[in-house]
């Protein structure tokens, strides 16, 4: 069976509209989030309400934006068990009416067990260093469009095949130098550790260091165009007929 980058939920609206819900693109996830942050003010349940009635009104940007005018819009077409099943699809907040629990506990508390699993939260992820290594690709113009383009799970998989591209260029470089990069280096080593490693091996060992001029040797010269074996090239354009 094919592999999938995300899932998909459909939720309908009191009138039977069926809405198909995806993960949020970026820039309605930073929106939601932003929105969310305020459940730590909410001082009554119907403040909690509210807040993720707001969130959910934000996700219909992308998901049905004649209803993000108001969060009017959504308590008209959806009852409260389908808000929570929007914000639970959306970002991983899990709230049921049902529970002993307060909205905001449970709201609170869905996100704080999320981090725990993943090891990140939304505040500590380091978003703006993960776009970056996108942006690099040279497809989109400026960062709200990569943002309104592509969805977390969309950046992590591209991420993660950009990364692998990158490393099986390195690990075949390495090995036409005799250097079996997945020992010498890992996969878990930085840009400066595999330059370094590089240099060790276009050196023949005499050098530890990416910038020792020592490293300038053999096909990393000639890629330079300068170096030490195979940076120099010449022709000789002397007229045969005049050479004894």
């Amino acid at each position: 069976m094919a592999t999938i980058v995300y899932s998909t939920k459909t939720v309908e609206t009191v009138d039977g509209i069926q809405i198909e819900m995806s993960p949020l693109k970026i820039k309605y996830l930073r929106e939601f989030m932003d929105a969310f942050n305020n459940m730590k003010t909410a001082e009554t349940e119907n403040d909690s309400i509210n807040i993720i009635t707001e969130c959910v009104r934000i996700t219909m940007k992308q998901y049905y934006p004649s209803l993000s005018e108001s969060t009017e819009d959504i308590e008209d077409n959806f009852d409260l068990p389908t808000v929570y099943s929007i914000a639970d699809f959306a970002a991983g907040i899990k709230v049921r009416e049902d529970s002993s629990d307060s909205v905001k506990e449970q709201a609170e508390q869905s996100l704080k067990s999320k981090a725990d699993k993943e090891g990140v939260t939304w505040q500590s992820l380091d978003l703006a260093k993960l776009e970056s290594e996108i942006f690099l690709l040279g497809i989109y113009k400026d960062y709200d469009e990569l943002e309104k383009s592509l969805s977390m799970p969309e950046l992590m998989s591209t991420l993660e095949v950009m990364r692998d591209l990158d490393y099986q260029e390195k690990k075949f470089l390495a090995a036409m130098q005799g250097v079996d990069l997945d020992k010498e280096s890992g996969k878990d080593k930085g840009q400066k550790e595999w330059e370094d490693m590089k240099a060790r091996v276009f050196s023949r060992g005499q050098s530890a260091d990416a910038d020792d001029v020592l490293s300038l040797q053999g096909p990393k010269a000639k890629q330079l165009g300068f170096g030490i074996g195979l940076g120099l090239d010449y022709e000789d354009d002397r007229d045969p007929s005049l050479m004894l």
